[in-house]
């Protein structure tokens, strides 16, 4: 299954989040451009010149040249020539090379509007296409070996968003994020942890691979902070009725309580990236002090030719790894797993209040960042969510 997006039972689907928003057809972002309409036999030798003179190095997505069949199936053919630079659109606007072309070519200029951007969606390239044809190419997420996903992947990929669920719900009545992290080549649960930012509880207890939330929730149950609400209060696409415990969702939220022990910074990612490197520490105590760069390479060569690699090597942070989120990250989060060289961000639940990755901001698409991750929203039915809340109050209750 070669799609973005693959539908699961009980109505879930995968969905890819893409470097860029997709617009609405009315407003997708245009620039104004010369064109004329040519002979057919003169297309091949403007194409050429027009390259050379005038190429569209920031339209590469929109095509030079419109064919419509015109009286009775006769082919017209539509060229464009440039970008319009001033405000008024008059001959005195194109370059000289330009006006020499239409002068020599007896050209009838006129002007038309191209979508600024490439296309994210076939349905936007559908809409595109109205004003002037583009190109349009499935998006590969631009990393290597992520093409879309089979249905034993995206059995895997539910899975595992269950199992973040259960961390992010498992407290009673309460509702909070947690963080998973996946090595998908041996589909082995490296760490895992939920937002531990009203308790700084202490970490002396040691770390096992997959850290447990168990001290943190109880001491979330303890403080009383919150009037518990259940998730029957809204629907599952708005989650603002339980989101007020949710650290990336309210990130600002520590610094209005006036008591208690409080860490800003320890949100789930945080506190699950914190895990795998402590695990990392124990397994390969023998690593040798090689330089970050150098032991990167030496790791992602080993990791290529031997899937077990990871038991005689020691990782290069979480590089090659997966993360499931209950909630988008927010923007700190989002930039730690920058650093930790994540291959793919799964998360379930959109964040508009302080989301990074489509919901408010988009880190995804910052070209200047040294590293680039996909990110796929995980689509579960609401069940999952409702099911957890109100068993965990009813086991409270009793």
């Amino acid at each position: 299954m070669e799609n973005t997006e693959s539908v699961l039972p009980q109505v879930c689907k995968i969905i890819h989040i893409p470097e860029k928003p997709s617009f609405l057809p009315h407003l997708q972002p245009t620039v104004n451009m010369f064109a004329s309409v040519i002979e057919p036999k003169d297309a091949n030798t403007l194409v050429r010149k027009l390259n050379k003179i005038a190429p569209l190095e920031n339209l590469q997505h929109v095509k030079r040249v419109q064919r419509k069949s015109i009286d009775g199936g006769k082919p017209q053919l539509s060229l464009l020539l440039c970008m319009i630079v001033g405000n008024d659109g008059g001959d005195d606007c194109m370059p000289y090379e330009i006006l020499e072309l239409v002068k020599s070519y007896q050209l009838s200029t006129f002007i038309t509007k191209v979508c600024k951007y490439a296309a994210t969606s076939k349905e936007e390239w559908d809409e595109q296409c109205k004003l002037w044809p583009t190109s349009y190419h499935p998006p590969t997420y631009n990393i290597s070996g992520i093409t879309g996903f089979s249905e034993e992947e995206s059995q895997s990929v539910f899975s595992f968003m269950r199992h973040t669920i259960n961390l992010a719900t498992s407290s009673i009545g309460q509702v909070v994020n947690a963080a998973v992290i996946v090595d998908p080549s041996t589909k082995q649960v490296i760490a895992s942890a939920c937002d531990q930012v009203i308790s700084s509880a202490s970490l002396a207890n040691g770390v096992s691979k997959e850290g447990s939330c168990s001290n943190y929730l109880e001491n979330l149950k303890a403080s009383n902070l919150d009037q518990q609400t259940s998730l029957l209060d809204g629907s599952i696409s708005e989650f603002k009725p339980i989101t007020n415990n949710v650290a990336c969702v309210h990130p600002w939220q520590w610094a209005l309580r006036s008591s208690g022990c409080w860490h800003p910074l320890r949100h789930a990612a945080i506190v699950a990236i914190e895990y795998s490197a402590a695990r990392d520490l124990q397994l390969f105590p023998d690593h040798k002090a090689l330089s970050p760069l150098k032991r990167q390479k030496i790791e992602e060569s080993g990791f290529h030719s031997n899937g077990h690699s990871y038991q005689s090597l020691r990782p290069y942070l979480c590089t090659g790894y997966d993360i499931y989120l209950a909630w988008e990250p927010c923007a700190m989060c989002a930039m730690a797993l920058v650093h930790q060289r994540v291959r793919r961000i799964f998360f379930s639940s959109p964040n508009s209040i302080a989301g990074a990755l489509g919901s408010v901001h988009r880190l995804q698409g910052e070209r200047s960042l040294n590293h680039h991750y996909a990110v796929f929203r995980v689509v579960l039915p609401e069940e999952v969510f409702r099911n957890k809340v109100v068993d965990g109050k009813a086991s409270g209750s009793g």
